[in-house]
């Protein structure tokens, strides 16, 4: 059995073959982001899986695109977890999961930017035959504009300073635990600070033809262009950019009223890259 696996930081899929390349099952755990997860943790996210634990010993290899996983530290943390539990694997590549993106959107030979709009953002440029890392991440602190814990973030901060409508402050107040006790709670004590900052992201998506929302999500969507594609590739306005993840997904008619404002090209807007990611292992690894 081979396992294809494709994880952010908010939820992982999991996508089992046979070693023809049949499709036995698919299954979802919450996500495996080795940077701001125990080992103890991943394990427990995995076990309890039903599917993943019956079929474990069946085994033979597995390929994880994961969030977190672009440090050579992290990578080693979550591949001794999987080796712990898929103890008849013999096989198991750990990538970070730009390169998911990648294979699923890329063509074979194409220069062209691939981005990762999610719970958090990432991108990278491929030269038609690697990809080329020009900004390493800092995290969901320092990084990660546009992401879901971004737009998240930001919803907070306007709601304590009043900066939201009071129509929609109102609304935002009803959907959600605002007290400054729950989110110091969640955001210095919990674990995945970012996935709960994420979780904000839906009210903007849900209300996003309000005047206030669009120009934040416009401010959002701008500062990642700027900084991730515009100031580090040269020729991004002559290749095209494609995007994963639900944040561009969701907001990709205003991605591409921005994109257009730079002058640069979208290219595919993919909600989840695991079928792809599928297709191109059937392509290579079964052949």
């Amino acid at each position: 059995m081979i396992l294809i696996v494709d994880s952010g930081s908010t939820k992982t899929d999991w996508i089992a073959l046979s070693d023809d390349g049949k499709h036995l099952f698919q299954t979802q755990t919450l996500g495996l982001n080795p940077q701001v997860l125990s080992q103890e943790i991943i394990r427990e996210r995995i076990v309890n899986n039903f599917d993943l634990s019956k079929h474990r010993s069946k085994v033979k290899e597995l390929y994880f695109y994961g969030a977190g996983c672009g440090v050579k530290k992290p990578c080693e943390l979550i591949k001794e977890v999987f080796y712990e539990i898929f103890t008849e694997a013999q096989a198991i590549v750990v990538k970070e999961d730009t390169y998911a993106a990648l294979y699923a959107t890329a063509t074979e030979g194409e220069k062209s930017i691939v981005c990762i709009l999610g719970t958090g953002s990432n991108c990278s440029y491929y030269n038609g035959e690697s990809i080329e890392q020009k900004v390493i991440s800092l995290g969901y602190i320092l990084m990660d504009d546009a992401s879901g814990n971004y737009f998240g973030g930001q919803l907070i901060r306007d709601y304590k300073f009043n900066k939201i409508p009071k129509d929609l402050s109102i609304k935002f107040e009803n959907a959600y635990d605002l007290s400054s006790e729950s989110i110091k709670n969640h955001l210095y004590k919990n674990p995945n600070p970012n996935t709960y900052l994420a979780t904000f992201a839906r009210f903007l998506i849900e209300n996003k033809d309000e005047p206030y929302c669009q120009e934040l999500i416009k401010k959002g969507l701008s500062q990642f262009i700027e900084h991730q594609v515009v100031l580090q590739f040269p020729d991004a306005k002559e290749i095209p950019i494609h995007f994963v993840g639900s944040i561009g997904f969701y907001l990709q008619k205003e991605l591409k009223e921005v994109l257009d404002s730079y002058g640069l090209t979208p290219g595919k807007i993919l909600k989840r890259p695991i079928d792809g990611l599928v297709e191109h292992h059937k392509e290579t690894i079964l052949l």
